[in-house]
């Protein structure tokens, strides 16, 4: 059985970690292929599921290494753009529990341009799901475009929207400002405890849930890491235990997170519309089969997500309903 396309919208962006010099007064740099849509795209063609990423790529270096990885992981480039800027580089420095910090390189890189016209004719007849998010909702001057295909997309295929939020390079208050537009366009948000610290201090996740689904969006998936997740569907809520594993580090879980939970989704024919038929139990499901796709990729360095033959799925527990 073909499972239903999925097509990402977002950055490609080149993850830099330090490693040991060779030489004293020197600073060596590994390069990873990264960036948050970019990994949820390699990660559901390694899954099984079709996915379709529209993107800018530069023809420099780090876009001639976004292109290989991502063809070698079955994703279809066929839409991505030829762009004329640069890549955008992260440096990423990890602590001792493998959470990366980045320091960001993305003035005038070729992730943010995109124009009305190179989305215009994009078709969506075939697409089941269109997930974006991260920082291609959030830099000038393509932000605007990207909101508004999402829109047109909400016509007829499910909405997910990944915030990512990134406080070095866009204030929270911009975040905070078009989250409650993204709730309206959504049918899922995923984002992380962290994320939502950054977004609604203040708030429980109890809270924090409630306010967004007043907003519009029916689910809403909370990660917290080793302990976890959250989700809650217009209100009904289940934990989800996160596998134990050895971690590495933890680049690209997230977005390996949101790859399962759509793979999950596609897979059980709950994809391309309004989430109608979508009941807590299929929640639970899909965000225990999403959560070991998470582990795996904190299990190996960088934004590495498994292929689906690295998969060994226990049955998952019963969820614990919150509320």
């Amino acid at each position: 059985m073909r499972l239903p396309l999925v097509t990402v919208l977002g950055e490609c962006v080149a993850d830099a970690f330090t490693v040991p010099a060779p030489t004293q007064g020197e600073l060596a740099l590994r390069v990873l292929p990264g960036g948050g849509p970019a990994n949820t795209a390699v990660a559901l063609a390694r899954l099984g599921t079709p996915a379709r990423l529209l993107a800018r790529l530069s023809d420099d270096v780090f876009g001639r290494l976004f292109r290989s990885h991502m063809e070698a992981s079955g994703v279809d480039l066929t839409a991505a753009i030829h762009a004329p800027e640069p890549s955008t580089l992260a440096i990423a420095e990890l602590d001792a529990q493998g959470r990366a910090a980045y320091s960001f390189h993305a003035q005038g890189t070729a992730d943010w341009q995109w124009t009305a016209d190179e989305l215009a004719t994009t078709d969506l007849a075939s697409t089941a799901c269109l997930h974006s998010g991260s920082l291609a909702l959030v830099r000038e001057p393509g932000d605007t475009v990207v909101e508004e295909f999402l829109a047109r997309a909400s016509a007829t295929a499910t909405i997910s929207v990944d915030p990512n939020v990134r406080p070095l390079l866009v204030g929270l208050e911009v975040y905070r400002e078009r989250l409650p537009r993204w709730c309206a366009l959504a049918d899922i948000l995923r984002l992380s405890e962290d994320d939502l610290e950054l977004l609604l201090p203040e708030y429980t996740i109890e809270r924090a849930c409630d306010a967004w689904h007043a907003a519009g969006v029916p689910l809403v998936v909370i990660t917290r890491g080793e302990r976890g997740a959250v989700a809650s569907l217009d209100g009904e809520r289940v934990v989800v235990p996160a596998p134990l594993t050895d971690v590495v580090d933890t680049v690209g879980a997230g977005d390996s997170f949101t790859a399962g939970l759509l793979h999950h989704f596609g897979a059980k024919g709950l994809l391309g519309g309004r989430l109608t038929d979508l009941r807590v139990d299929d929640v639970f499901d899909a965000c225990a089969f999403a959560s070991q796709v998470a582990a795996l990729t904190c299990g190996v360095v960088g934004p590495n997500p498994p292929w689906a033959g690295q998969l060994r799925l226990p049955a998952p527990a019963a969820g614990r309903t919150v509320r």
